[in-house]
């Protein structure tokens, strides 16, 4: 019976030692695209930085991992040279473990510590080390979900999209109008919260042209995953071609839809909340919508800027986003398209 049960057992075990060749190509195949995920080349990552912010963050990085590799292979070899050569060789040389333990184990580390320590001053520094009086600047304003943004000087407003010049220090006013947030580029630099009744500080520069996507980085609320934003690098004649562009007058209607869609705009409830320059909509509450057609997404990331989507989140945007401050609007689907014809022409 013995002799039976140890067969089986000794089978058993076999046929696990056969399988499990098998079993590695589909183990493998489920697991790559996991493994892949976090390789997407859209994503925003500090490890591809497009700014000196992100890229001290990166070599920060880079160094405690690359430092993580060699302690785990010391670790590893070490295991292995403790099982294979030293198996049944219980001989110690007197103070050996002591000299072993005292070197790898508290003197190493502490020299790794300490070097990592200042590297990490160093690069805090020059991360708070911000632009000078006469760098551009843009004051930002964190609402339950989205970002209002404005330019000194200027007297028109963009919202979810940051315009800055490439290869310049921009200076970053920070403020929240209701609870916690954090305005985080991953490819340009590390986060920055907004308090409260606070005004934070903190700069961008970017080293070439391109669109960086930021997130609110802070948990606030039903939508805080869509809160997100862009950081649009220009070279500095179209930074400025585009500022003045903030302050004129948005462009008028040209075709007798875009004309109706406009009286249907400044006549109805939209007027109330948002502000299109050169029209007497000026609402303050919601985003102003004066380039609207131009901006990359509707609802800070909550869906693409096409015509479909704005129909929709004009209809009843709490089943786009729900949550948001914005209600239903009581829009004649007669009016609807000419709504949307206007409002996409606003670039």
């Amino acid at each position: 019976m013995e002799k039976t049960a140890g067969l089986s057992m000794g089978a058993a075990r076999h046929a696990r030692r056969r399988g499990l060749p098998r079993r590695l190509p589909v183990l493998a195949t489920l697991s790559g695209p996991l493994l892949l995920a976090g390789c997407a080349g859209d994503a925003p990552s500090a490890l591809n930085p497009g700014g000196a912010g992100a890229t001290r963050v990166a070599g920060l990085w880079w160094l405690l991992f690359w430092i993580s590799v060699a302690v785990f292979a010391e670790v590893m070899a070490l295991l292995a040279w403790a099982l294979v050569f030293r198996r049944g060789n219980a001989r110690v040389r007197h103070g050996q473990p002591l000299r072993f333990v005292t070197i790898a184990g508290a003197g190493l580390p502490f020299v790794i510590l300490v070097a990592v320590y200042g590297v990490g001053l160093r690069d805090l520094a020059a991360l708070g080390d911000g632009p000078g009086p006469d760098a551009p600047t843009v004051e930002v304003t964190g609402h339950k979900w989205w970002w209002e943004v404005r330019y000194p000087g200027a007297s028109g407003a963009t919202a979810n999209e940051i315009h800055i010049p490439v290869g310049e220090r921009v200076k970053v006013r920070l403020r929240t109008d209701d609870v916690l947030h954090s305005f985080w580029v991953p490819q340009l630099m590390p986060k920055t919260d907004l308090i409260a009744g606070e005004t934070r500080e903190t700069w961008l520069r970017a080293e070439r042209p391109g669109s960086y996507r930021g997130q609110c980085a802070e948990y606030c609320g039903t939508q805080h995953a869509h809160m997100a934003f862009l950081v649009v690098a220009q070279p500095r004649a179209d930074y400025d071609t585009w500022l003045a562009h903030l302050n004129a007058p948005a462009r008028a209607p040209r075709t007798d839809a875009e004309r109706r869609g406009q009286q249907a705009f400044v006549q109805g409830t939209c007027a109330a909340c948002h502000a299109v320059r050169g029209t007497t909509a000026q609402g303050r509450v919601g985003p102003d919508l004066s380039n609207v057609g131009s901006r990359w997404s509707i609802g800070a990331g909550a869906v693409p800027n096409d015509a479909g989507h704005l129909g929709g989140w004009i209809a009843n945007p709490q089943t786009v986003k729900p949550g948001n401050a914005m209600p239903p609007q009581p829009v004649d689907a007669a009016q609807l398209p000419d709504l949307i014809a206007y409002l996409r022409s606003l670039e």
